[in-house]
């Protein structure tokens, strides 16, 4: 039933920003309906290709395919937020029979990251899925290499070198309320019994610090519900600097760990494996990020997540429906479930479904609104009753 549950939930979510999509197109009497491949696109597709290539491996596809994901340095299967952005690529092509294809490319720069566009535009790609902040540069000179195709940022906006935003008719931006999703995991670790909290993200990002920022307002939310005391709650918080796993990240999560830490929220991609790494020989707990990451290790309470996977699934039937939302952002939020907790998955022991479904109602509704600003100290947050220690 609770699988049931959450499909309708999803489902909903699909329709609902359809919906929103359809609304802000032209053609707003077009009607929402099933992709029929044969008659969006003129030619039957035949076998999906479903694998993935680094830029080495040259053709990427004789065949050519026409949706791509271009990866950032962490790879398809990070556990994050490229494994969602596939998910959702590789769940929408395999249902309408479309060829597909990633590519990983070789460093990290904004030169490999047009090279490895222009790969998937010459292999035949017809729309492309960039995820993350890392693209900026790269989309905003790609969508005018490649006008006649249409591109998904995930979580950024196509930047020039001065920093400007300039959102091409051919790019749609997708951004998700991480302080929601981050509000949800602060409140739910404090009612489920911890006092001592740690955050790491990857790097003070606007996502990043969004998710962290939620954690801390959540956490003093909770304290508050349960009638806590000030400082009976803290919470050490840093960024660590980048995405990647490091034995320097292990041991400073087993540093924390070691003098009361009881959970920390991992909000930095491949870099939260070393802190779930550090929580396994501590004993302790540990939250995942943007994507379900409780079969990384038994440590992960829940994951704060974004409904990835969903979001690049709706955005690619636009796309072969005719209505690319090009030129627009869209916010993937609670209220279209496009931010959650895992509860299917999660190991609460005091922490119940009940609870958070109506904490989850309450941020719907709009009662509980946390900051979504990120350019703000944390000071700025005025929290009652934690206390907080930045590193």
């Amino acid at each position: 039933m609770k699988k049931v549950l959450k499909f309708v939930m999803l489902f909903v979510a699909v329709l609902t920003i359809t919906a929103v999509f359809a609304a802000c197109t032209n053609d707003t009497t077009a009607p929402t309906v099933p992709v029929n491949i044969e008659t969006a696109t003129g030619s039957a597709e035949t076998a999906p290709a479903t694998g993935g290539t680094e830029m080495e491996n040259e053709p990427v596809d004789q065949a050519g395919f026409r949706i791509a994901l271009v990866t950032d340095y962490g790879g398809v299967d990070d556990g994050s937020f490229n494994q969602g952005a596939w998910e959702g690529i590789v769940a929408f092509a395999e249902a309408n029979a479309i060829s597909h294809q990633f590519i990983q490319p070789l460093a990290e720069s904004d030169a490999e990251y047009i090279n490895a566009i222009e790969m998937a535009v010459n292999s035949g790609a017809e729309i492309i899925v960039a995820p993350g902040f890392l693209f900026t540069t790269a989309l905003y000179v790609a969508q005018g290499m490649f006008p006649d195709v249409n591109f998904v940022l995930l979580d950024a906006s196509p930047e020039d070198e001065n920093g400007n935003v300039h959102v091409g008719d051919n790019v749609v931006t997708v951004f998700y309320a991480e302080e929601q999703s981050g509000f949800l995991a602060g409140y739910a670790a404090v009612m489920e019994g911890y006092r001592g909290l740690g955050f790491m993200g990857g790097m003070p990002m606007p996502p990043v610090t969004r998710f962290g920022y939620g954690f801390l307002e959540g956490a003093d939310y909770a304290a508050s519900v349960l009638g806590l005391n000030q400082g009976d709650v803290t919470v050490n918080f840093t960024y660590v600097m980048t995405f990647a796993p490091s034995p320097e990240i292990a041991a400073q999560a087993g540093a924390w760990f070691a003098s009361g830490t009881e959970v920390i929220f991992a909000a930095a991609g491949g870099a939260g494996f070393s802190v779930f790494n550090a929580a396994e020989a501590a004993g302790a707990s540990a939250i995942g990020v943007d994507i379900d990451q409780a079969p990384v290790s038994h440590t992960i309470i829940t994951s704060a997540l974004k409904e990835i996977s969903v979001s690049v699934y709706d955005i690619l039937t636009e796309h072969f429906n005719g209505n690319f939302p090009g030129g627009q952002s869209v916010i993937f939020d609670a209220s279209v479930y496009g931010v959650s907790l895992a509860m299917d998955t999660a190991r609460f022991q005091n922490f119940t479904r009940e609870q958070y479904e109506a904490v989850f109602a309450r941020l719907v509704s709009g009662e509980i609104v946390p900051t979504a600003q990120s350019d703000i100290s944390i000071s700025d947050l005025n929290l009652a009753l934690v206390v907080v220690n930045e590193m």
